[in-house]
């Protein structure tokens, strides 16, 4: 790709994103991965993983706000289950897919060749790093305009949804796109009488368990249980 067909490109990119970069330095650097940056060190090009940080901050921040404002009748842990899926790894790929982010991937050889540009991790940590950008370039302000028009589908689905988008949704979605399989729960402790009973419960995919969760029925145990393991493969924020 030369020089000018990539800013053609960006040009385009911007639009798409709905948002003008002031200083297109930052949308370099979002899209920027380590590898081409230790390739190319004459250009003195900066790799993304700093703004990705930052646009991480700024999302978590922005999604609780809309959800603190918008939805008086949340509680705590309701809002907390909702800015989680909100913000998932399953999420961001979605969004990032959508804007076709890794076309415009800037990737050293290797890691081009080994299909970089359609690695989740690389596109949505240029995702996050996009978001870190337009903070730094228009500030909170413009960037939780910038989230807002990103993730209004997205908000209305999991409201729509209500308590049906859950964490054992978002996990077996998850599942069934990695492992062509859902995730099975299994009971492994239950004590208590009747009206007091108290579950543990594993939950295990690809030939290993990958969280436990506690409750007092089958279903909330469940729910723990997808959690630890959203958690555990990297799709949520302990935030």
């Amino acid at each position: 790709m030369t020089d000018r067909t990539r800013t053609l490109n960006l040009r385009d990119f911007q639009r798409l994103l709905r948002y003008s970069f002031k200083d297109r330095n930052l949308l370099d650097q979002a899209l920027t991965h380590r590898s081409y940056a230790f390739e190319h060190p004459r250009e003195k090009a900066v790799d993304n993983e700093r703004l990705e940080f930052l646009g991480d901050a700024v999302l978590g921040l922005a999604i609780s706000d809309y959800i603190y404002r918008q939805f008086p009748g949340c509680q705590e842990g309701e809002m907390t289950r909702i800015r989680a899926i909100l913000v998932s790894r399953t999420t961001l790929e979605n969004l990032a897919r959508r804007l076709a982010v890794g076309g415009l991937l800037l990737l050293g050889k290797g890691e081009s060749a080994s299909g970089g540009a359609d690695q989740p991790s690389n596109i949505v940590g240029s995702y996050e790093a996009i978001i870190g950008a337009v903070y730094l370039d228009g500030g909170f302000k413009k960037a939780d305009k910038f989230i807002g028009s990103q993730f209004k589908d997205e908000i209305k689905k999991v409201f729509e949804g209500g308590a049906k988008k859950d964490y054992k949704s978002v996990l077996q979605e998850y599942t069934l796109k990695e492992y062509k399989t859902p995730p099975r729960y299994a009971v492994i402790f239950e004590e208590g009488p009747d009206h007091r009973k108290h579950f543990e419960v594993a939950v295990s995919f690809g030939g290993m368990i990958r969280g436990k969760g506690e409750g007092k029925n089958k279903k909330s145990a469940q729910q723990d249980a997808a959690y630890e393991a959203l958690l555990n493969t990297g799709l949520l924020d302990k935030s």
